[in-house]
């Protein structure tokens, strides 16, 4: 993107109260020299100016719109967006037809208990207070 009204390729819906899921789009964003991506926590007010998102549906998959409008879910955003900052190549095995059923079932598992992995691996269960609160929610 280049200036501020300037439509991003990649809107992500993301789970900003989770350790592991803040971590990921801070990494992202991080990655993002383009300005290709814009993250919008899903319990921030920025979510408000996306009606058409079910904040249910996207706290429970990870939910993304790309440049033509069209929704994106699960391990196809995770994949699109590290493909837009150049390291779509890490994910591309998880969307080769013969792994992509497997990689969808453990991503849902992992989604579905993100707070309790999120624990075991940071100690962490869940933020408060924009304890999990990254700079790129403004992007």
């Amino acid at each position: 993107m280049n200036g501020q009204d300037a439509k991003p390729k990649l809107t992500i819906f993301y789970d900003g109260t989770c350790p592991l899921c803040s971590k990921e789009m801070n990494a992202l964003t991080k990655q993002d020299i383009n300005n290709s991506i814009k993250t919008v926590d899903i319990y921030s007010d920025e979510f408000a100016h996306y009606p058409n998102i079910d904040s249910s549906a996207a706290n429970t998959v990870l939910h993304a719109l790309n440049d033509k409008g069209e929704l994106i879910l699960g391990l196809d955003v995770t994949h699109k967006a590290w493909d837009l900052v150049g390291k779509g190549w890490l994910y591309a095995p998880l969307r080769w037809p013969l792994v992509k059923p497997l990689a969808d079932w453990c991503y849902l598992r992992f989604a579905n208990n993100r707070y309790k992995i999120s624990y075991w691996l940071t100690g962490v269960a869940r933020c408060d207070n924009n304890g999990c609160k990254i700079d790129s929610d403004a992007k």
